[in-house]
């Protein structure tokens, strides 16, 4: 019986949970709740996913390299093909070519990128150098392209497909400054293995522009230089200071050859020593001993004694002198000739005097563009010479160094301190650069030497001077064998020992005489340059067999 106290609640009847349509529960509204929040989030997940894809493939659209057979390292050159198509170089490029395209191959010299969109290539060739543009451009040059070019190294050899236009304003980093070089196409040819010993750039720099520098710039040693010779030689200096060379030599030939001279050539190793055995190199000749040619003397003598009137060679000439001076070298190029003479050895000093003279004009004539080329970075006075030239006796010479307080004791022989000196005195009083200085006493030369007929002590030579230097020793030749023998044997030189020499001249010879010049000293002389290693492609001296 329920308590009369209380009123009973009514009852609530529970809430049945959902059915699914086979009689089983279906899931709470929790459930429903989660599940919508999860397909909410994979329906974002699905459309982030979508619209990532969709920037991937504009990207990938975009990052698709339209240049990629543009530019490129190339293969190995072994002669695969050959287009035939004309290249051109460098010093060619001028405005008339205004938008020609054309191809060539350079080095890199240098390179400066400019965000990401363009770079800019100093090319060079030789001396000479031109600025190359390349930017990108839709459907022609890539980002791709122009990040490859800029990572390309100094002193890379590369092959440049290009538009020539012209320069709005004058390029002065450029030899070639009144155009540029807008690049189609970029390949490389040679790569660079390692890093450079230094910068062609800094190896071209003057010193002068150096110590202004004040530590901006490196200083290229000369040792640094010749040891690492073929970086060195890359200097647009160096090229034009070669190009000066060879000229020296062109104009020797050509010369001679218009004097009715014909070249020789003649053996290096020879079975004596031509001049005096404490300045000859030996080696080894099978079971015996031969030695280097200190010069061609006896083999142009002996062309005369053959009847060749007039003869020149340009070889190597070597010498065993342990002379490490400015102007001294073990093996150098000498530019020999000899001639028949028909009254006076003066007809061989006038020949000579002409030839130089001719080779100063030719240089400044043909050469002025390498000669301005080599005077930025070795400051010089242009070499003086007079049409009529200076000749001084060996007396003369001495006298003006003894009146310039030298002395006369001091002077049997002129030695290079004094020769600079006297340099110095003729270029004040004189106002030339180029002498020459006639007799020298018999005592200085060699035995093949014609004395003075009215007095013995004297000879018939001379010395070729530029800049107060001696850069040729000549003289006229003792043609009779008997004589010749006598005066070997006064120098303690034994005929027999040269017997095919002496025998050239008993069968009779004609009066002669000649003179030999040293290449690289009259390159350094006439520019400046200070040291005659800056004129031998790769020089020998007594601490130096390499490079």
């Amino acid at each position: 019986m329920a308590d009369p106290g209380f009123a009973l609640a009514p009852s609530v009847p529970a809430v049945a949970p959902p059915v699914a349509e086979d009689g089983t529960a279906g899931p709470s509204k929790n459930e429903l709740k989660r599940r919508a929040k999860e397909e909410e989030k994979a329906k974002k997940a699905a459309e982030k996913a979508a619209k990532q894809a969709e920037r991937e493939a504009q990207q990938a659209a975009a990052d698709v390299d339209f240049a990629s057979e543009l530019y490129g390292k190339l293969p190995l050159n072994q002669s695969q093909t050959r287009t035939r198509r004309p290249r051109v170089f460098i010093h060619e490029l001028n405005p008339n070519l205004e938008d020609q395209t054309v191809l060539l191959r350079a080095r890199v010299h240098t390179s400066r990128a400019q965000g990401n969109k363009m770079v800019f290539l100093n090319l060079r060739q030789r001396s000479d150098s031109v600025q190359a543009l390349l930017t990108v451009e839709p459907e022609k040059v890539s980002k791709q392209m122009v990040k490859w070019a800029a990572s390309l190294q100094a002193e890379s050899i590369v092959l440049v497909e290009g538009v020539v236009k012209k320069s709005p304003e004058l390029i002065k980093s450029a030899s070639v400054g009144d155009v540029e070089l807008h690049i189609t196409k970029l390949y490389l040819v040679s790569g660079i293995d390692g890093r450079l010993p230094f910068s062609v750039d800094d190896a071209n720099r003057p010193d002068a522009e150096i110590d202004a520098g004040e530590g901006q710039y490196n200083r290229v040693l000369l040792e640094t230089r010749l040891n690492n010779r073929v970086v060195d030689l890359r200097t647009q200096t160096n090229q034009a200071v070669f190009r000066i060379q060879h000229g020296v030599g062109e104009l020797f030939r050509e010369f001679l050859t218009a004097n009715g001279f014909i070249e020789i050539h003649s053996p290096k190793l020879q079975g004596s020593a031509t001049e005096s055995g404490a300045t000859v190199f030996k080696v080894n000749y099978f079971k015996g001993t031969a030695f280097l040619a200190q010069s061609p003397q006896l083999a142009k003598q002996m062309a005369i004694a053959a009847d060749f009137e007039r003869v020149f060679e340009i070889a190597p000439v070597f010498r065993a002198e342990d002379s490490n001076t400015h102007r001294h070298m073990t093996e150098f190029m000498g530019l020999d000739l000899e001639m028949t003479i028909e009254e006076h050895y003066h007809e061989v000093m006038e020949m000579l005097d002409n030839l130089f003279k001719a080779i100063f004009k030719g240089l400044n004539d043909r050469y002025r563009k390498e000669i301005d080329v080599i005077q930025k970075q070795f400051p010089a006075d242009e070499f003086k010479w007079k049409e009529e030239t200076l000749r001084l006796t060996f007396a003369q010479a001495v006298e003006m160094l003894v009146e310039d307080g030298v002395d006369r004791e001091t002077l049997d022989d002129i030695n290079t301190e004094n020769e600079k000196r006297l340099g110095g005195l003729v270029k004040a009083k004189y106002d030339t650069d180029y002498y020459i200085i006639d007799k020298f006493p018999m005592a200085l030369r060699p035995f093949y030497t014609m004395p003075d007929p009215n007095d013995p002590t004297l000879s018939n030579s001379y010395d070729f001077f530029m800049r107060g230097e001696e850069i040729l020793s000549g003289a006229q030749r003792i043609h009779d064998a008997a004589f010749l023998i006598e005066k070997m044997r006064e120098k303690g030189i034994d005929p027999d020992s040269m017997k095919y020499y002496v025998d050239a001249f008993r069968m009779g010879c004609s009066p002669h005489g000649g003179g030999g010049i040293g290449l690289e000293r009259v390159v350094m002389l006439f520019l400046k340059l200070n040291n005659i290693r800056r004129a031998s492609l790769f020089p020998r001296d007594p601490k130096r067999l390499e490079p």
